[in-house]
């Protein structure tokens, strides 16, 4: 049983014993300190609004009710979403002017975990000084609540994702009735989560036949909601049978999209936001952005069109900070995470559905062939767990750096350390207590023996 509490948010497995796993406890405190720290900001502002939605896991109602009561004891509005997407909270927090969002998921987690994801007023997760100011809230319990006479309240609202979905039909580079012209046939999974409130309605709007598999938003998970090949066979069969054009899976919040081929074969997470940069800078030709842990295909692409590509630390924080940057006309993570700025600067796999649409509808292209259109890399990732303190793991990184040397590592996130035809990055991770080990080369055989070398080598560093 896990809880790990960062810069990005509160994460944990349900159960067991406060300050150990995410417990009520856990979650007042980690609520109270977020509240209190948007009350000092804003002086005597009050009251404030509050958006707060969340996707389907079991645990989801126990952990909704302790948050926004929490809110509402510390004197704030909360507008209440219940089952909803990330982005469809992002959007609704800048939507509604609110001061903050919260988010209640642990994304690609299995159903054990529930996490809190928290947002400022620009619909935007917290930044790192943001995440640290909030931490020493949690640990002085420097925080109180607000007299009877001035609770908060709440106002249910359940109409957001429609709104959503019509905010991005208006975008100007999307055209609904051309796609509705090609008269598309689509497989989803929406693994028992808000991806089955979401995605089909949304294809709908467009013209789109839809195939549901786990559409019911229960959230007893009918395999690892992570959206990689290994848990997707019902899907990449139910592609094959139905004669679909593709298959789409999304995470239990819908900031992530996975795709299949109409052969049922993965279009591949890392080559989503490829295809919807492809796009986009179509249109509009401008800088892109993705993390150190991403694919080169998006810089490949990024050098045809003759635009700028940059590379940023991992986590969709650290994404949005470089696109605004260097004024990235998209960017977002190899996860199958796509961040169009005219949208949102947060992750939709919603939008990112919407782009490739219109990018099969004007290629006129299968989803095989169109892979086929991109550069072809593989990558291997793996997971390490070392006993190891941060500052220990810290310092074996470095001495990795410096052992490659010659390679002009970057040292931004971890190490990455670029070859000819490969790379390799590892860096501890956000959101879990392992170490992750990505590495990506011409073959899916290069890959994984690049990821084994480096895995050994950290081990016998540690």
């Amino acid at each position: 049983m896990t809880l790990i509490k960062s810069i990005s948010g509160l994460r944990g497995t349900i159960g067991g014993v406060p300050g150990e796993n995410l417990t009520p406890l856990d979650l007042v405190k980690f609520t109270s300190a977020y509240g209190q720290m948007i009350k000092e900001r804003l002086k005597d502002a009050q009251p404030a609004k509050i958006v707060v939605g969340r996707d389907a896991r079991i645990s989801g109602e126990m952990v909704h009710e302790l948050v926004i009561q929490t809110l509402i004891a510390q004197g704030f509005e909360v507008i209440d979403l219940g089952l909803s997407t990330t982005p469809t909270v992002e959007f609704a927090t800048v939507n509604e002017k609110a001061k903050g969002g919260i988010i209640l998921t642990a994304s690609h987690n299995p159903a054990e975990w529930n996490a809190l994801k928290l947002l400022n007023e620009n619909g935007e997760f917290f930044s790192a000084e943001d995440g640290k100011q909030l931490l020493k809230y949690v640990d002085a319990l420097a925080f109180e609540y607000s007299p009877v006479n001035k609770l908060g309240r709440r106002h249910k609202i359940t109409d957001y994702i429609d709104r959503h979905i019509e905010k991005i039909k208006d975008l100007r580079f999307v055209d609904v009735e051309l796609v509705r012209s090609k008269k598309f046939k689509v497989v989803v999974d929406s693994v028992h989560s808000t991806g089955g409130l979401a995605v089909p309605p949304l294809l709908r709007a467009f013209g789109v036949e839809v195939v549901e598999l786990f559409s019911e938003p229960h959230g007893k998970f009918p395999h690892d909601p992570e959206p990689l090949e290994k848990n997707l066979g019902v899907l990449m069969n139910s592609v094959r049978v139905e004669g679909a054009d593709f298959g789409i899976a999304v995470d239990p919040d819908v900031d992530r999209l996975a795709l299949v081929d109409e052969n049922g074969a993965m279009f591949g997470e890392e080559y989503t936001l490829v295809a919807c940069a492809d796009y986009i800078l179509s249109k509009s030709p401008g800088a892109c952005v993705s993390n150190l842990s991403s694919t080169r295909a998006l810089r490949d692409l990024a050098h045809t069109y003759n635009v700028d590509y940059y590379a940023s630390a991992v986590g969709e924080v650290n994404v949005v900070s470089m696109m605004k940057k260097v004024g990235a006309v998209i960017g977002g993570e190899g996860n199958g995470g796509v961040i169009y700025p005219e949208n949102h600067y947060g992750r939709d796999a919603l939008l990112g559905i919407a782009l490739f649409l219109m990018l099969l509808s004007e290629r006129e292209l299968k989803v095989s062939a169109l892979r086929n259109t991109y550069t072809s890399y593989f990558m291997a990732k793996e997971k390490l767990t070392l006993a190891l303190s941060d500052t220990e793991l810290s310092l074996v990184l470095e001495q990795l750096a410096e052992k490659y040397a010659a390679h002009s590592p970057l040292c931004i996130d971890g190490v990455k350390i670029d070859f000819e035809d490969s790379w390799v990055h590892l860096r501890k991770s956000n959101t879990e207590p392992i170490v992750r080990i990505y590495s990506e080369a011409k073959s899916l055989e290069e890959a994984k023996a690049l990821a084994d070398k480096f895995g050994a080598e950290l081990r016998s560093l540690a």
